[in-house]
């Protein structure tokens, strides 16, 4: 479906990294990618992003200023706070000033301004809350702006919006993607792959542990984000089959992932979805996840891949030995018809449609 009226729309960027250097996760390839769906729709989009990013074809504001802190490297008590010259702060500076000019504005940034700031507005703000309950602080702002404002918050899995007090009144986004962007590979080589932030909370370890008795290669492709965590891993398995290939692209990572027998995926936390479980499905690549948060409700076991009990490492090792039971081009099949531009799409207009009604009443 289209809207009649087509929308002009403002969307604020996480303000841990700029688009394309990878600090951001997997929020900067979700902007990029319901950026793009929403202009296939019709409607007019701008993004505010910090300084550095790189965003082709689309009309970026770039703002500068000091970048915040990762929500998940604290505690639940953790306080709120914002660095001299914080790039989120000049961010909503920036969009309040030009509010007037967009119909709805979307924010990408788990942080508390944000929300804080929503009653403040005389534009509507659309939350797409990029991850699970993480503080106290956070859980409380966002309770708030999902009393208030019942149609704004939206979440990307069931799983997710199950880590809040304010579950039902969360819209499930799910995610999708330019499938364009991502080749079919219909055979692969003998290694697995790990893609994502290389820090505590992904259980990058679990992956290793598995490689290390299977004897299958493991390719790693992310930011070390913890140099600490990983020079303890690399310690803990001096013998273990590890490649790390650094961040790539998504063009050259498509490429790489394409190659691979399967993709593990080893969240320790509940993981709000699992980008990269599409982008692999996308290049036939089936998924070996723990049945934890999103990716659980992405894989469909014994089709596009296996579900493991989380934490085990003798699951993943028992899954990896029946990948030859998935078929490849059923990979392909389900990002198409769940995770497409145009599937998204029509998730984005019937969310926004709600958020442009509550504002009319």
């Amino acid at each position: 479906m289209s809207r009649s009226n087509p929308l002009k729309l403002l969307l604020l960027s996480t303000p841990v990294g700029a688009i394309g250097s990878g600090l951001g996760g997997g929020v900067e390839l979700t902007l990029t990618n319901i950026a793009r769906s929403l202009i296939l729709l019709n409607h007019s989009v701008t993004v505010i992003a910090p300084e550095g990013s790189v965003l082709d074809g689309i009309p970026l504001v770039p703002i500068a200023g000091n970048l915040q802190i990762t929500a998940q490297s604290q505690g639940r008590d953790a306080l709120i706070t914002l660095p001299a010259n914080s790039v989120l702060g000049n961010a909503w500076n920036y969009a309040r000033q030009v509010q007037h000019e967009y119909d709805v504005l979307i924010n990408f940034a788990y942080d508390w301004l944000p929300f804080y700031l929503t009653p403040f507005f005389e534009r509507p703000i659309a939350h797409l809350v990029s991850m699970g309950s993480l503080t106290d602080a956070m859980d409380q702002i966002i309770a708030q702006v999902a009393e208030q404002f019942p149609a704004t918050i939206a979440v990307h899995s069931l799983a997710q919006a199950e880590t809040f007090s304010f579950r039902d009144r969360c819209f499930n986004l799910k995610n999708g993607f330019d499938l364009s962007q991502y080749q079919f590979n219909p055979t692969s080589k003998n290694h697995l792959a790990w893609v994502g932030r290389i820090a505590p909370e992904k259980g990058l370890e679990d992956a290793v542990a598995a490689v290390d008795q299977t004897g299958i290669p493991l390719k790693i492709w992310g930011v070390i984000q913890d140099e600490a965590y990983w020079n303890h891993i690399q310690a803990s398995y001096p013998n273990a089959p590890l490649d790390y290939c650094g961040f790539l692209s998504t063009q050259d990572l498509q490429k790489a992932l394409g190659e691979s027998r399967a993709l593990l995926m080893t969240p320790h936390w509940v993981e709000a979805f699992g980008n990269v479980a599409i982008e692999a499905l996308a290049c036939g690549v089936p998924v070996i996840a723990y049945r934890r948060g999103g990716p659980a409700e992405i894989v469909q076991a014994g089709k596009t891949g296996w579900l493991v009990e989380p934490d085990s490492v003798a699951g993943l090792v028992e899954a990896i030995s029946k990948l030859e039971q998935i078929d490849r081009a059923e990979c392909r099949q389900q990002a198409e018809r769940e995770y497409s531009l145009e599937a998204i799409g029509e998730r984005l207009e019937i969310w926004l449609d709600r958020i442009v009604q509550s504002q009319d009443l």
